[in-house]
């Protein structure tokens, strides 16, 4: 419910900033605790990533301009848990390639959480992700990835989104964890800003992302962040 309050007010002229102020309130009024305020001296309440910024950007009073592509990533500490998600959405008017970018990100994420289930191996959650962004043309970045999240933030398993990487371990039912693919236009390389936290695309091109928080289960998986509305599907879908 937080991030469909930041997504809701997301629009031409709306500063990032003023989105993050919207994220905390919301989560304090929810009881709630916004996880990355001060996570290794984050300073803001969620992240706020715009065009060739990869993850991980920080709110800051840049107006939202019109064909910015806008992920806003929320994770909030409740009652000894913390649920982590992301969604990529579209401001103003954004041209097809980009449109493109983030529904077949969107697909990327769907494809890996049809496979979540006892038995699999945590490595193949990437092969899966970029067999599908490379048939696209697109890329899929290397340096984050997915985590186990419950009690601590950001813990055992990783779970890689590309292809043969060396993840260990095999999924369980009662394993908790994150599937976040970064998806690029143009390389996979990253580079990150003076203030630490902030990593762009090495080209500059756009990159898109999308994340739930998983519970794999005897038979599967349950997205624990599902959107509770609109059948589930994502904001952008909306428009």
């Amino acid at each position: 419910s937080m991030l469909d309050v930041a997504l809701g007010a997301a629009a031409v002229g709306v500063t990032t900033d003023e989105l993050d102020r919207l994220v905390h309130e919301a989560s304090i009024d929810r009881d709630c605790y916004p996880s990355p305020l001060n996570y290794y001296k984050f300073p803001k309440s969620c992240c706020t990533s715009v065009n060739e910024v990869i993850c991980h950007g920080i709110p800051d009073m840049r107006p939202l301009q019109d064909g910015d592509l806008l992920n806003v990533d929320i994770t909030v500490y409740h009652r000894g848990f913390h649920g982590d998600l992301n969604e990529t959405v579209f401001i103003g008017n954004v041209d097809e390639s980009g449109r493109k970018l983030v529904r077949v990100t969107y697909e990327c994420l769907s494809k890996a959480i049809e496979a979540v289930k006892p038995g699999m191996r945590y490595r193949e959650i990437g092969n899966i992700i970029q067999k599908h962004a490379q048939s696209h043309g697109f890329s899929v970045v290397r340096s984050y990835c997915g985590h186990g999240i419950h009690r601590l933030f950001h813990t055992a398993p990783s779970v890689p989104h590309y292809a043969k990487n060396k993840a260990i371990g095999v999924m369980k039912a009662g394993h908790c964890f994150t599937i976040e693919p970064m998806i690029s236009e143009g390389t996979w390389h990253d580079e990150v800003w003076p203030d630490n936290w902030t990593a762009v695309t090495a080209d500059g091109k756009r990159s898109a992302q999308f994340e739930q928080t998983l519970l794999v289960t005897d038979t599967g998986c349950e997205i624990l962040t599902r959107r509770r509305t609109h059948d589930g599907q994502p904001w952008f879908m909306d428009k």
